[in-house]
């Protein structure tokens, strides 16, 4: 029906605090939720991208533990929809050495930003003109781009896809987010309206978790109605847990979403 991935972000303040690191995180995956799919966050290992040495270590430790590196999850490389077509440019050649770390990896996809400034219009050109010169390069070497809802304009469901179709790349796709919906300040995007608008050309999905009641099932988000979504849309590939509430701990928030999503899983077998 759908298998399970563990995002690298779930585990971020582990991370970020020196409790693990990013050459641990398969092994992790593995041992704690055997888990055997992992989707990397560029920022646990941002100076690595070309270092031949790490990235070899790093697959090779997945090897070891028999677990499958899915995706890197690219921030902070610049702004795919710049307006100011030099920045735009060198946004789309900074995430080139994140392709090729991907490739050298065995993953299949590195996910981006759409990030523009603008009207609605004007940021969706740029965006497309951004997305289509990275997919190119993408797809010279195997591996998809997406987009996830990360705020702005992306978090429009209406407009990311339109973005996408504009694109017009078949390794040029998006990564629905069940929580990131938030446009701008206090403007909000319905969450399940914009996954079921995404979800044509998902190549990955995300299962934000913040917190659960009693019953374990998740507060802001009806999980049952969003799986439902996305099976309904002929997704069956895998979705990956991202936990990021404060309570309970990150290891023990990414357990509950894990048996949520495994209990639903059971429920519609």
């Amino acid at each position: 029906m759908f298998k399970i991935s563990l995002a690298e972000w779930s585990l971020h303040r582990m991370l970020f605090g020196g409790q693990l690191e990013n050459l641990e995180f398969p092994a992790f995956a593995k041992r704690e939720f055997d888990i055997d799919c992992v989707e990397y966050v560029n920022q646990f290992f941002k100076d690595k991208a070309e270092d031949t040495a790490y990235l070899t270590e790093l697959r090779n430790r997945c090897h070891d533990n028999g677990v499958r590196s899915r995706l890197i999850m690219c921030d902070g490389e610049g702004d795919l929809g710049d307006p100011d077509a030099a920045a735009r440019t060198k946004a789309v050649e900074n995430h080139y050495k994140w392709v090729e770390a991907a490739k050298f990896l065995g993953c299949e996809t590195i996910r981006v930003n759409a990030r523009s400034a603008g009207s609605y219009d004007q940021q969706m050109e740029l965006a497309v003109d951004g997305l289509r010169r990275l997919s190119q390069f993408g797809a010279q070497h195997g591996i998809n781009v997406i987009v996830e809802n990360h705020g702005g304009l992306s978090s429009n469901g209406k407009w990311l896809s339109s973005v996408i179709r504009k694109v017009g790349l078949p390794n040029c796709g998006t990564l629905p987010d069940f929580g990131n919906f938030q446009i701008s300040p206090g403007e909000w995007y319905d969450r399940y309206k914009g996954v079921r608008e995404m979800m044509p050309y998902a190549k990955g999905v995300s299962a934000k978790s913040y917190e659960f009641d009693a019953d374990g099932n998740e507060i802001r988000t009806n999980f049952s109605q969003m799986i439902k979504i996305v099976l309904d849309a002929g997704y069956h590939s895998y979705i990956g847990i991202e936990y990021e509430g404060d309570d309970p701990d990150e290891v023990e928030g990414t357990r509950k979403t894990q048996r949520l999503l495994e209990r639903i899983r059971g429920e519609l077998a």
